[in-house]
């Protein structure tokens, strides 16, 4: 158990790396559009105009609940807004250090999750394989799929949260890996 506590925290850890490396180093830019200074001073002046009377949330606009939305949403152009109506700095401290404590959690979650159900690195490593990949693909390409989302950001996101999740889970499955143990399914 200790073993997997300790590949759980190092897993965590090589995940918190990776997506800095993918999100907090020029390498980010590959994801995003970019909006030049007045542009994007002009929209921040419509949000705050239009968004801060209802607060921070996930706004679609136009918003297709109404007749006239509908309308306006098939027409085009769209948008989902993540809007947040206060500022924080672009490298926030405290949310590098409740993502490393969420690393961390998510590192020994999925260790406990190898060892509880499988006995060999070479089951492991498979099962790490594919639950990675098919997290990314319902959880990061479900989106531009069902709407209509840009596929660039998701196509990034899902392969940093891809290298990153199997990364956790083959250095967690590598140090519970037992030297000496015999493997199932080679004893067959």
């Amino acid at each position: 158990m200790v073993r997997s506590v300790i590949g759980g925290l190092l897993g965590g850890l090589a995940m918190f790396i990776i997506g800095f490396i993918f999100w907090g180093t020029p390498l980010s830019a590959i994801a995003f559009s970019r909006a030049d200074d007045q542009t994007g001073a002009n929209l921040q002046a419509a949000l705050a105009q239009g968004l801060s009377a209802t607060g921070t949330g996930v706004y679609v606009v136009p918003d297709p609940v109404t007749a006239q939305g509908t309308v306006l949403y098939g027409r085009g152009p769209i948008a989902q807004i993540f809007y947040t109506d206060s500022g924080f700095p672009v490298t926030d401290g405290a949310a590098l250090i409740g993502g490393l404590i969420l690393a961390l959690a998510v590192g020994v979650l999925i260790a406990l999750a190898l060892r509880f159900a499988l006995s060999d690195f070479g089951s492991r490593m498979r099962v790490t394989i594919l639950f990675s990949l098919a997290a990314v693909l319902w959880l990061h390409i479900g989106q531009p799929v069902f709407n209509h989302a840009p596929w660039g950001y998701f196509l990034y996101l899902a392969f940093s949260d891809f290298v990153a999740l199997a990364a956790a889970g083959l250095i967690a499955a590598k140090i519970m890996e037992r030297k000496g143990a015999i493997d199932p399914a080679a004893a067959r």
